[in-house]
């Protein structure tokens, strides 16, 4: 095969159904008969394109949201040199999440879960009229004296997960274990991890056919912009 020729629209669109399907590079080679550099190729692409599309898709979250920290990784990564105090998995990379109910997830690789890093985050991405379900992190404390009146809080100390009213952050801790899962198929952390976490976002809850229409869009107008683009060179 000549991996300089273009590949046809068709064969683009049989790779992004092994994408959506997250089948590997190496198995959507063998399946498709392509060049498994190709695939990698468009694989990677695919990627940098949903992490444009994931920054851009929504600037405020509001409504019914639940805000969450996780940890990935078994060391921390190149970039973030600040030594983690708090006691859950200080030698892994903290992460922040915010989950908006019937709606998307935001994550943003954090230096420290302390709560001037988190808060600073909240009052970019929460309208303040939102109502904000937390765990019993410090890190949350004082969230009512800057203006959101409605944060609610369930104690996983005491083993409590769940209040009445709807209480609980169920919704982005499923999003962490979805996440986790698929990082182990990549050998977890590498140096595309944000990638893959703004991957995960786009992901979670879509089914098959939802994601091959959305990575169609999205490819179709990179293809456009990037034709406008030769055309002013």
């Amino acid at each position: 095969m000549n991996n300089n020729k273009p590949l046809s629209d068709y064969k683009i669109k049989k790779i992004i159904e092994a994408f959506c399907a997250d089948i590997s590079a190496t198995q959507a080679s063998i399946l498709l008969k392509i060049n498994r550099n190709s695939i990698n190729k468009y694989y990677n692409l695919f990627r940098e394109l949903i992490f444009e599309h994931q920054m851009i898709e929504k600037e405020q979250f509001c409504g019914v949201i639940e805000v969450d920290e996780s940890y990935f990784g078994t060391r921390r990564i190149r970039g973030f040199a600040v030594k983690l105090k708090r006691g859950r998995g200080t030698l892994k990379q903290p992460v922040f999440g915010i989950f908006e109910r019937n709606g998307r997830v935001y994550t943003e690789i954090v230096p420290d879960c302390k709560k001037k890093t988190l808060q600073a985050i909240i009052h970019k991405k929460i309208d303040v009229e939102s109502v904000i379900n937390s765990d019993g992190w410090r890190g949350y404390t004082g969230l009512v004296d800057v203006g959101y009146g409605k944060h609610f809080r369930v104690n996983h100390g005491k083993h409590e997960f769940s209040k009445k009213n709807g209480v609980h952050i169920n919704g982005i801790e499923s999003f962490w274990s979805f996440t986790k899962r698929r990082l182990t198929k990549f050998n977890g952390v590498k140096a595309t991890f944000l990638l893959h976490l703004k991957e995960s976002e786009w992901r979670w809850s879509k089914n098959h056919e939802i994601m091959i229409k959305e990575l169609i869009s999205i490819y179709k107008n990179y293809k456009k912009n990037l034709k406008v683009l030769q055309e002013k060179c």
